[in-house]
Formats: C-alpha cells, sequence, structure tokens
C-alpha cells in the first residue's frame, strides 16, 4: 500500500497516484463529515436538556457545505495520510492486505490525538477514542476500494458528496425518530426546596415557606449589556412558578427576589432529570449567552 507516484517523462503531465489517493482522501473525509455530526448528536444530544438555547445553532448547518473542504483537508493531513505512511513501514514480510494495515494505522493515529486531547484539555480516552478512531474507518475502506477507478477530481468530488447526503438522509430520518423530544421533570415546591449548588462555589438554599439564602448564586444584575451578571450573597424569597406566560418560557421553575441591591430577581428553570434535577439561566443571547447551572448536592 502506498501513495506513490507514477508518470513518464517527456509527455503530457498526468495526476500521478499519489495525488490521486490525496485528493480521494480529502473528498471522502469532506463527505463523511454531516454523517459523523448526526452520529456525534444522536450519542451525545438527541433527546437531552438543550437549556433553553435558541435554534440559531442548526441555522449554522447551512455553513456547513462552504467548510466541508476545509475538514476534509485537515482530517486526511492530520489521520488518513500518516496512517498510509504508518502502513508502508511494515516489512514486506508481513502478511495482510494494504488496507487492514492502513486502517491499524489510522486506528493508531486516533488512539494519538485521543491521547493529546488528554494531555491538553483533559478529555478522557475513552470517551474520545472511539470518535478519533471511527472517523478513519470509512474514508479508508472506501479509498481502497477506489483504486484502479478512472474518476477524475470533480468526480470524486461529486460522487462523494452525492453518497453523503444520502447516507445523511437515509440515517437522519430514523435518527430523527429514534432521538424522542427532551421533557424536563415535573417537580413541586416541596421537591424544590434545599440547597441547589454550582461548579463555581456558589449556594441556593431554598427554604419551605419561601425564604432564601444565597452564597455566590449568578443573577441578574440590571446592567444595559445583555448578559451580564453578578454574584450575589444575602437573602430573599422565592416562589415556585408552574406555566408562567410571563417568563417567556415554558418551563416550571423558581423566581428568585433579593432583599438587597446586589441584583434583580431571576428565574431559574428547571432542568435536567427526574433523578437528577437542575435549576438553569441562560444570561445574554439565547443562542450564544451564558449558561449557569445549580445541581443538587
Amino acid at each position: 500500500m502506498g501513495w506513490g507516484k507514477t508518470g513518464e517523462s517527456g509527455r503530457r503531465r498526468r495526476p500521478d497516484r499519489h495525488e490521486a489517493d490525496w485528493n480521494r482522501a480529502v473528498a471522502l473525509c469532506a463527505a463523511q463529515v454531516p454523517l459523523v455530526w448526526l452520529a456525534w448528536w444522536f450519542v451525545m444530544e438527541a433527546g437531552r436538556d438543550d437549556y433553553g438555547y435558541g435554534g440559531g445553532g442548526y441555522l449554522g448547518i447551512c455553513c456547513v457545505p462552504l467548510i466541508l473542504p476545509f475538514i476534509g483537508l485537515f482530517h486526511a493531513a492530520a489521520q488518513i495520510a500518516p496512517a498510509a505512511a504508518l502502513a508502508r513501514l511494515r516489512p514486506r514480510t508481513f502478511p495482510g492486505p494494504g488496507w487492514a494495515w492502513h486502517l491499524a494505522g489510522s486506528v493508531l493515529v486516533g488512539a494519538g490525538w485521543s491521547v493529546l486531547g488528554r494531555v491538553l484539555w483533559d478529555r478522557p480516552v475513552g470517551d474520545t477514542l472511539p470518535w478519533f478512531a471511527g472517523v478513519g474507518v470509512l474514508p479508508v475502506l472506501v479509498l481502497d476500494r477506489l483504486r484502479g477507478r478512472t474518476w477524475g477530481g470533480w468526480g470524486v468530488w461529486l460522487r462523494s458528496a452525492g453518497a453523503g447526503l444520502v447516507l445523511f438522509v437515509v440515517c437522519g430520518v430514523p435518527a430523527a425518530a429514534l432521538a424522542g423530544d427532551y421533557e424536563p421533570p415535573r417537580l413541586s415546591a416541596g421537591q424544590l426546596a434545599g440547597e441547589w449548588r454550582d461548579e463555581d462555589g456558589g449556594v441556593l438554599r431554598l427554604v419551605r415557606g419561601g425564604r432564601a439564602e444565597l452564597t455566590r448564586v449568578p443573577v441578574h444584575n440590571g446592567v444595559a449589556e445583555e448578559g451580564d451578571f453578578s454574584r450575589c450573597d444575602g437573602t430573599g424569597t422565592w416562589t415556585f412558578e408552574r406555566d408562567n406566560e410571563f417568563m417567556d418560557t415554558d418551563r416550571d421553575g423558581v423566581l428568585l427576589r433579593l432583599d438587597g441591591d446586589c441584583g434583580e430577581e431571576t428565574y431559574w428553570a428547571i432542568g435536567g432529570t427526574e433523578r437528577n434535577p437542575e435549576l438553569f439561566v441562560l444570561f445574554g443571547d439565547p443562542d450564544a449567552g451564558d449558561l449557569r447551572i445549580l445541581g443538587r448536592d
């Protein structure tokens, strides 16, 4: 297996095997991006709480075709081509088809990226390894099947784009049907009473009867800049709100009012699950705001 050069001197230059394989690898990597995004969405996001984020993120999908070639180029350069180089290093006496060695090299390179993610961003290897290793499987296998075909550069891109679109639609329809819609837990005022904490040390204690005690709890601060909030200490009151049309949300939640002038009233909507309920506020832009979450101890 290899991406070696071919051609004859003195004649009109034709694309060599190295260039053909490279172009095909980039096209295949680009074509599978929507399918990989669909798989990630189904595994990581489908049927889960979106915390009130707007639909603006989905509009960004319309821009994906413009960046697919660059994503394909990066993926081919970061995984598929290095894997091919590793496959060429095997002794010729070692048995096995070239595609199998290329695939093994791709998994090895993916494992390396997974370890790098652990070192730089503290991402668990067990979570990232299946993704980094898996995204190299389809390009490697299809690339091997394409060898010997006389498709031109544009022919490969058009066929890859068409196949990627078909796979995305065919897989996307059942994925959307199986995902289901998220439903926040239905809690009572008694279930909401108690302590709620965030990752930054904030504590909100909701006392039965409507009293609230705050320690570094985020609340709206009332300044003109949208999205700003303050962390407040002190006391206040809280009320359980169900189906309140004036809160611009269809979620039940807690309306928190402070006694002092640290911040303004803040509506903490209910999220999470029945087993692990949460209270959250999205400060600022509904599509890209500052999300703050309180959970049980």
